[in-house]
């Protein structure tokens, strides 16, 4: 399923002294299966634009084209939109609201009509994918650790059967594990599922592990786009926004200065570590 998204605008509170354009003039294409990082500073545009891509908020111009068809075209299609593409909303576990995490996880595909079977094996895949067992069905989400409450919340989203996630800073507030444990749930889903994934992050070394494409906002619009190699090759535009290049980066380049034979592309550890181990053996760092 492709998104097209063609001269996307809005603007918030238009027409008043209040009026601040969020979008101008958005156009991109995301496609199936993609896993797309969005990033930007605080205020560019990424939350707007998530919300316009399952119709929670309307364009005040252009159009979000689902498989060429205006989402916007007939309204009553739009809860249909929603189910097809997920959104988990920054800090969703704050929706929680059922007495047990099995009835949380119920709630959408019970609004769907489905019948009592198609929603038990729903409600079990979606926790399985998210690696919670059958012990916590039956508890209080409001027991669950943090990164375990936020896997519920994603599980809900997953028993919708959607074909595109869109996970607004899906990390923010978790300790180190729960952090650990939504990445890797993130991960496993796009490699095991094939589902169209779009990120949205401030960690860039967290996009730069998972994700295939970046899309840069700033002030509203595409600053850059690119697979994560290409965007964080211009360190210098990324800076002059208020981002940056993953830490990593930073450290392989003064090792550089110091004369070390390293690549000068390494955004992730992992890339780090086996560089650093192929100079070590005194082989070629690839």
């Amino acid at each position: 399923m492709s998104i097209k998204i063609n001269h996307l605008t809005h603007i918030y509170n238009a027409d008043t002294i209040f009026e601040k354009t969020a979008l101008n003039d958005v156009s991109t294409e995301i496609q199936t299966g993609e896993f797309i990082g969005l990033i930007g500073h605080t205020g560019s545009g990424k939350s707007t634009l998530i919300q316009h891509l399952n119709g929670t908020i309307s364009p005040t111009k252009g159009e979000i084209l689902l498989d060429g068809e205006n989402i916007h075209k007939d309204k009553t299609k739009l809860k249909e939109v929603r189910q097809r593409i997920g959104l988990a909303f920054q800090y969703p576990e704050h929706q929680l609201f059922e007495m047990t995490v099995y009835k949380d996880v119920a709630f959408g595909p019970t609004n769907m009509k489905l019948s009592q079977q198609e929603i038990d094996e729903r409600v079990k895949q979606a926790l399985q994918t998210v690696g919670l067992s059958e012990d916590v069905y039956d508890k209080s989400p409001f027991e669950l650790s943090g990164g375990q409450k936020r896997r519920v919340a994603i599980a809900g989203v997953l028993a919708m059967n959607p074909e595109v996630l869109i996970l607004d800073e899906p990390t923010a507030g978790l300790d180190p594990k729960g952090r650990d444990e939504i990445l890797y749930v993130i991960k496993k889903l796009h490699e095991q599922r094939g589902i169209t994934i779009i990120l949205v992050s401030h960690s860039m070394e967290d996009v730069a592990k998972l994700a295939d494409r970046l899309i840069v906002m700033e002030k509203g619009q595409i600053a850059m786009t690119g697979t994560p190699k290409e965007v964080f090759a211009r360190v210098r535009e990324l800076e002059k926004i208020g981002l940056a290049a993953p830490q990593i980066s930073y450290v392989i380049a003064a090792l550089r200065e110091k004369g070390y034979a390293l690549p000068e592309d390494i955004y992730t550890v992992e890339e780090a570590v086996k560089a650093l181990y192929a100079l070590i053996k005194g082989g070629e760092a690839v």
